[in-house]
């Protein structure tokens, strides 16, 4: 049977809805059936979720998830271009931000030009976006490191700026939405496109130095899911994911003023020590809302779902998850 790739996420969306609600019972044994079920509910990572987005239930859903948490701490943001009206509020991310202790946001230079390819334009940009209210580290302002891949699909090694190393734990603050190439930005995205360095590392996850060029699809999604997984694997338990569903539009923050407006509806917050199971479950509130068409359309486009998949081939996570929602 053929089937499309939305009709395969809305399957599994209900899937996973009919998981969280303990399944359908009918005859047999019943005290099989709730074992089953209770040792299928312990299988699922658990994600949190809020439809308020405002800094009170972003600091709550953090603290949910921060056990782990611990010494230097960087918070990935994406920090936007000039006057990009998508990014997410300063306000909030400023109140986020002050009661994270030994906290600095940090970001890295772009491969495509403009006002964020070196430290010193990045620097006015960030001035510009209003990103002055805390130190934010540009972590391959002094060049950058390599960081192994155990076990990818594509690479063995993705250059990170170096400054990554400074830090114990890390936080991946990230605004969900669309992306001109990846279909959509979620956690992924966020940390393994964002942390590499401008000059080496983006290049390679774009497949620019093995492939001879910006490669698209599929292979760009796997390339993402390998340096990913660098990131994931050197931080170990000490990194956690917050995604925030806010002015979702087709276009990532990169694309600055030319960002196209959003057609959906803000969704909430979500919160996981996960990567797989916070940006699927962030997938399927997108495919489960009605007014999301021009986003599942840029999605699929881009063949954006081989995001998920490709982390689970990794085993960075678990597409089975239970969401929790906090008031």
């Amino acid at each position: 049977m053929n089937i499309t790739r939305r009709k395969f996420v809305k399957l599994a969306g209900i899937a996973s809805l009919v998981g969280l609600t303990g399944g359908l019972t009918g005859c047999g044994n019943k005290s099989a059936a709730v074992e089953k079920t209770a040792s299928a509910a312990a299988e699922k990572s658990t994600v949190y979720f809020t439809k308020t987005i405002d800094a009170e239930h972003l600091i709550a859903l953090y603290n949910k998830i921060n056990s782990t948490v611990t010494g230097n701490v960087a918070i990935k943001l994406h920090t936007g271009e000039p006057h990009g009206p998508n990014i997410l509020p300063r306000d909030m991310v400023k109140a986020f931000q002050a009661q994270v202790p030994n906290s600095t946001i940090i970001e890295a230079n772009v491969a495509y030009g403009g006002a964020r390819s070196s430290t010193e334009r990045h620097r006015k940009t960030l001035e510009t976006n209003g990103w002055t209210f805390c130190p934010v580290d540009i972590i391959d302002a002094d060049g950058d490191v390599n960081f192994p891949v155990n076990g990818g699909l594509h690479l063995k090694e993705v250059a990170m700026g170096v400054h990554l190393t400074n830090y114990d734990s890390l936080i991946v603050l990230t605004h969900f939405k669309g992306h001109a190439m990846g279909g959509f930005g979620g956690s992924l995205k966020n940390i393994a496109i964002g942390c590499a360095s401008g000059k080496v590392g983006k290049l390679q996850v774009h497949g620019v130095q093995d492939y001879g060029k910006w490669v698209t699809g599929e292979l760009l999604m796997e390339l993402m899911a390998d340096s990913g997984k660098a990131i994931c694997d050197h931080f170990g338990k000490q990194i956690v994911f917050l995604n925030v569903m806010r002015r979702m539009s087709v276009d990532c923050d990169c694309a600055g003023t030319s960002a196209k407006e959003p057609t959906c509806a803000d969704i909430g917050i979500l919160a996981s020590t996960d990567i797989l199971a916070i940006d699927q479950a962030s997938v399927d509130l997108v495919y489960a809302a009605a007014d999301t068409k021009d986003l599942r359309e840029r999605i699929e486009s881009r063949q954006g779902l081989r995001q998920l998949t490709a982390m689970a081939q990794l085993n960075m996570g678990n597409k089975a998850y239970e969401l929790v929602e906090v008031g």
